[in-house]
């Protein structure tokens, strides 16, 4: 049975962060698979009915409908995990652009995008970092950040992480799980390639679930990202209670952190713990993390665009979510007192306000805009007015705290 983070009391939530500073040996181990074969990529494949009614699908082909011939899926054939793996692309809405153009790939939430809870539906990343001429009266004009933006959309409750057992019947995609093998070895060298991309010049970014996946990821590929985005995730993953944070999250899928890591404190669970690796990250450029207080903003107020009115909603977002952001927001104190001792440059936002939702993810869009594109070296002019629009409602936060099962529609 699936446990919502509700579960986890405030004092037990944020006591996983302060736990965070024990002190275990780094390790090393061999996670993925060098040999794996670069994904084949079917660009803008041919959908069922049933396919077609998914949400983020809709939204993609309203998209089209409206011009946008830059937006468009693929899938990716994943040897390691012997299956395929739906991708939206976002390639520059310049077409000017498009050629060489270096990669940034964005990864969901804990649900992996298969529900209400993704970029597409939640936030304006088709508009805002592709780009757009104006064309919606709701939308500022966005030159976009000059690169292709990659979502899997797929992943949910895994951690993408290459996991040590398989797990039948994990909510999303059961099976074998070998999400780092996936992102950092299949995809890219089959969607690159078929892109006609920059080969030498890719980010990373995620939220939540995944910020944590982005830390891990680049520190057992050193140099393979040319920027980071980590946003409200917590750092620790074997020390004080984020073990139980963790299972509880794999839980919703039906799994557990035995069957992902092997255990909470095995050198694989070790190896898979940004905080006690955070030296990796050292020669990594163009970092960025983020997190709120936990306390409420403006986002989460009745009178938001993404709350309108919703009493309810308002408040599981700002009970729930601010315990949550108040947990990942002292786990993220404890690796920047990491990072700094170990002399390595990050650029934190620690926003004084802010809750665990996509308002405060999408903010997190334009403020990571400078170090994104000084990584990827586009030299795309931040637009002057970055206020938010077209960016989703609370059903994909809510998901995110309580994990809805993902909807289709």
């Amino acid at each position: 049975m699936k446990r919502p983070l509700n579960r986890i009391g405030a004092a037990a939530v944020i006591a996983l962060a302060a736990a965070s500073t024990a002190v275990i040996a780094p390790t090393a181990v061999a996670q993925t698979d060098n040999a794996a074969k670069p994904a084949k990529i079917t660009l803008k494949p041919e959908l069922t009915e049933e396919q077609a009614q998914v949400q983020w699908r809709k939204i993609i082909a309203a998209y089209q409908e409206k011009g946008f011939d830059n937006v468009f899926e693929a899938t990716a054939h994943s040897d390691s995990m012997n299956r395929d793996i739906p991708v939206v692309v976002i390639q520059p809405h310049d077409k000017s652009k498009r050629d060489n153009a270096p990669t940034v790939y964005m990864l969901n939430g804990a649900d992996g995008g298969e529900g209400a809870a993704n970029w597409i539906a939640q936030s304006d990343v088709i508009t805002y970092y592709g780009g757009n001429n104006g064309q919606f009266s709701d939308v500022d004009a966005s030159p976009g950040i000059g690169a292709n933006i990659v979502i899997p959309m797929a992943g949910a409750y895994s951690y993408y992480t290459d996991w040590v057992k398989e797990q039948k019947n994990l909510q999303g995609g059961g099976g074998i799980q070998k999400w780092e093998t996936f992102l950092t070895k299949e995809l890219p060298q089959g969607i690159e390639p078929a892109l006609k991309a920059n080969q030498d010049k890719r980010a990373l970014a995620g939220l939540s679930m995944s910020a944590t996946s982005v830390l891990n990821l680049a520190q057992h590929n050193p140099g393979f990202y040319d920027s980071i985005g980590s946003f409200s995730g917590c750092a620790a993953t074997t020390t004080g209670l984020a073990p139980e944070f963790i299972n509880i999250t794999v839980g919703r899928g039906g799994a557990s952190i035995d069957k992902m890591w092997g255990g909470r404190n095995t050198k694989t669970a070790r190896y898979n713990d940004p905080q006690l690796n955070a030296h990796k990250l050292k020669g990594q450029q163009n970092i960025y993390i983020s997190n709120g207080s936990g306390f409420a903003g403006p986002h989460d107020l009745l009178g938001s665009e993404r709350v309108r009115g919703n009493s309810s909603a308002s408040a599981t977002v700002i009970v729930e979510g601010g315990v949550i952001e108040a947990a990942t927001n002292m786990c993220t104190h404890q690796f920047r007192a990491r990072t700094n001792a170990l002399g390595i440059p990050v650029t934190y936002n620690f926003r004084p306000v802010g809750t665990h939702q996509w308002g405060y993810w999408q903010d997190d869009m334009r403020d990571y805009w400078p170090v994104l594109v000084k990584g990827l070296g586009t030299g795309a002019e931040k637009p002057a007015e970055p206020r938010q629009s077209r960016g989703g409602d609370l059903a994909g936060s809510i998901a995110t705290l309580t994990g809805s099962k993902p909807a289709t529609k």
